[in-house]
């Protein structure tokens, strides 16, 4: 490229293009997992839709692949070249509280959203941590705090606005365009880059929720007992359990300092004396509690249930989905996940089902609604490398293959974690074969391919992809 592209780009768009040593190019091209970073040739910091198709068209013309970053929570490939897009800056929040749907822009976090819809009592299928972009969580599937009781995120979409690899926006409805809207609600940005999105909120306002805290070896057999709670529980309980090395810190609670810690999610969107019936006979079968936050809550404060750090580290992660979760696969985590494991894991096991095996009235791709469970395994990389923790996580995720179904898009993770093997397990073959046959159409050079790749196929697949 020669400078007088750049200025050229530059000129077309309202934010900044910058390229290696200008001030701000690091900052612009870090996102939250510090493990890992994009190293492009020219980054477009979008302000508005035009300046996507601005830096899509330039990216075409030049042969460059395209990766889009909001947040960089859900890191896959790194662009090693090519041209990054990042949308933090596309950040408009519109509620319609008569319709209960909101319409974001493609940089808007959850966090933006929430304090807008809980004045009408209502609110979004958001994560767990409300840092995380919606855009590219919804078109994950949207795993979140509310999923026994309305499914997936994505099932809610009403209307996208995307600019494919042409430089054109469309307006995608189930109806206009009936392909690239499945296809988009599962297979993330392989199809384009959505500048907005509206989609249904729900009616909640309050939750009964919070979190119970055991010490592992005071109480081992809290996966055992939790497992044996979430039998028949009904889909308005939504939990997940996870086991924590705590660190031997000043800052971290005393109870819990320096130890191996369990710690039960809750969100029951009942009532606060049905939850707490529901709730006690995990009490009294997980063992004794280090200390327990339940409550009423606004839905405001459903962040506090799991209290992600919005600080910004250096992770790996892999993720597996279970139609069953049995005491053979729980030694297994154990022992390769657990206090003895050789690097530290952070491992959280999710109850799914309930709603999620509901049909969505408008088709997607997103697939594994049958799955019952979600594990989840994250190492921080403070005082290890990936090369000592990749070995770990892939000898545990092999021990546990006879008993897994697939994997999710939104918890994948980065690195060999996002190649082909990995990728194909997050879709139903025919949906896979499906979106190929749909990437040909919208993409057959294949310049959105720094991402959860899913490759042209077909007679529109080019030779460039």
């Amino acid at each position: 490229m020669e400078h007088n592209d750049i200025e050229t780009l530059a000129s077309e768009v309202k934010g900044p293009v910058l390229r290696p040593g200008d001030e701000g190019y690091d900052q612009e091209r870090t996102g939250f997992n510090l493990a890992v970073q994009h190293r492009p040739d020219v980054i477009v910091g979008a302000t508005r839709a035009e300046d996507v198709q601005a830096a899509v068209r330039f990216a075409a013309e030049h042969g460059l692949p395209v990766a889009v970053q909001a947040t960089g929570h859900g890191f896959s490939v790194p662009a090693d070249g090519g041209l990054l897009i990042t949308t933090g800056r596309m950040s408009g929040v519109e509620v319609d509280p008569a319709e209960h749907t909101v319409t974001v822009e493609a940089g808007v976090r959850f966090e933006q959203v929430i304090p807008e819809t809980v004045p009408h009592g209502l609110a979004p299928l958001n994560g767990s941590a409300p840092h995380v972009g919606v855009v590219s969580y919804v078109l994950g599937g949207g795993i979140g705090i509310l999923v026994r009781s309305f499914g997936y995120a994505s099932d809610q979409v009403r209307s996208m606005d995307v600019v494919t690899a042409d430089g054109s926006l469309r307006h995608v409805t189930a109806d206009s365009e009936p392909d690239l809207y499945w296809a988009l609600l599962g297979g993330r940005d392989n199809f384009g880059i959505v500048t907005r999105l509206e989609m249904n909120l729900v009616p909640v306002a309050r939750l009964y929720g919070g979190g119970i805290f055991y010490d592992a070896e005071a109480a081992p057999d809290v996966l055992k007992a939790y497992l044996r709670w979430t039998e028949g529980l009904p889909q308005e309980m939504n939990s997940s359990v996870a086991l924590i090395p705590m660190p031997d810190d000043p800052e971290v609670p005393e109870p819990m300092r320096g130890r191996h810690v369990y710690h039960v999610r809750i969100a029951y969107t009942g009532s606060q004396e049905e939850g707490e019936r529901l709730v006690a006979p995990l009490r009294d079968t997980a063992g004794p509690a280090l200390f327990e936050v339940l409550r009423e809550m606004p839905y405001a404060e459903s962040a506090s249930i799991h209290d992600d750090p919005p600080v910004a580290v250096p992770f790996l992660r892999e993720v597996a989905l279970f139609e069953e979760f049995g005491d053979e696969a729980l030694a297994t985590v154990l022992e390769h996940a657990g206090p003895e494991a050789t690097v530290p894991c952070v491992v959280e096991l999710r109850h799914l089902g309930g709603a999620l095996a509901t049909p969505p009235v408008h088709p997607n791709a997103v697939a594994h609604r049958d799955a019952q469970y979600i594990l989840s395994v994250v190492t921080l990389l403070f005082g290890v490398t990936e090369k000592d923790t990749r070995p770990v996580l892939r000898r545990l995720f092999d021990a546990l293959g006879p008993w897994t179904t697939g994997s999710s898009l939104n918890f994948m993770g980065h690195g060999e974690n996002a190649g082909q093997e990995q990728v194909r397990t997050a879709y139903a073959p025919e949906a896979l074969e499906r979106l190929g046959a749909i990437k040909a159409v919208h993409d057959p050079e294949n310049i959105f391919r720094l991402n959860y790749n899913i490759p042209p196929t077909g007679d529109g697949a080019s030779a460039g992809s």
